[in-house]
């Protein structure tokens, strides 16, 4: 049993009864959010008897696996052969370039071209930190000189990604949450500049978020997603401590959901979002 169900089995078993409000704390506590947490406790409530620990992890485990839409995470190449364009964005610190490198090596697992873009030039240290994991993996990359325009970086990886036939491009943007409008203006002019080539790129937004960071993930999407609409949160450092229930949280409240998860330092520590697979082993 994951540390989360442990966890929340140890709380309830051995008691004359549950308590309702120290179990509704809990589970919010773990991050699920105030509604899910709701529903598990209403849900138990109404099956009008005797609740045992097993019970109340039965009723988390179905309520969270139902929160997730079915498991289809498979991104489709463009049809006319145009690269595939995704945008990873977050801040500093959620392993944000790491999992854009990460995303990058999966694709190359699987025998499709790919090409970096290093455009978080804010920081000078996260596009060294994409260049190492680019010449680790032997992916390409495009960078700019430092504090270049990032919508121009995209621009010119998109155009090399054009031109090489490349057939998906990553771009690392949006390191920082500063101000919500600056963020704004910055990602809106990334996306307007990548559709001058492709009216359809970006074809994709992913969020990466810190599992362990709880309910600030959450606000963290939450103002990213107004920003720029994402498509899908990328959730790291989910190495079976029981921690992750601020994916469920983002999926409920703001309906976008997780797509990859990363669970470990190395390249192969990362792979598609399985609902099945995060119930039983991250949580």
């Amino acid at each position: 049993m994951a540390g989360f169900f442990k966890n929340l089995y140890n709380k309830v078993a051995n008691r004359a009864d549950v308590d309702w409000d120290e179990l509704e704390a809990y589970l919010i506590a773990a991050d699920l959010g105030v509604r899910t947490s709701l529903e598990i406790v209403e849900n138990l409530r109404n099956l009008g008897r005797k609740i045992s620990a097993d019970d109340v992890v039965e009723a988390a485990r179905e309520r969270i696996l139902q929160v997730f839409p079915d498991d289809n995470h498979t991104l489709e190449l463009p049809e006319d052969g145009s690269p595939l364009v995704i945008l990873v964005v977050g801040v500093n610190g959620t392993g944000k370039t790491t999992s854009a490198a990460k995303l990058g090596n999966l694709f190359a697992q699987q025998g499709v071209s790919v090409l970096l873009g290093a455009a978080d030039t804010f920081r000078a240290a996260a596009v060294e930190q994409l260049e190492r994991w680019a010449e680790r993996l032997d992916i390409p990359l495009v960078k700019g000189s430092p504090n270049a325009d990032p919508a121009s970086v995209c621009y010119t990886a998109h155009q090399k990604a054009l031109t090489d036939g490349v057939q998906v491009l990553i771009c690392d943007t949006a390191g920082r949450l500063h101000t919500r409008h600056n963020l704004m203006e910055e990602l809106g002019k990334i996306r307007r500049t990548l559709g001058k080539q492709d009216e359809n790129a970006p074809h994709h937004t992913f969020l990466v978020v810190d599992a362990t960071t709880g309910s600030n993930a959450l606000n963290q999407a939450r103002e990213f997603n107004k920003a720029v609409p994402l498509d899908g949160v990328i959730v790291t450092k989910l190495d079976g401590s029981g921690k992750g229930g601020v994916a469920v949280a983002i999926q409920q409240e703001l309906e976008i959901p997780p797509r990859f998860i990363g669970t470990g330092e190395e390249p192969d520590q990362f792979d598609a979002f399985s609902r099945t697979k995060f119930v039983e082993q991250a949580l």
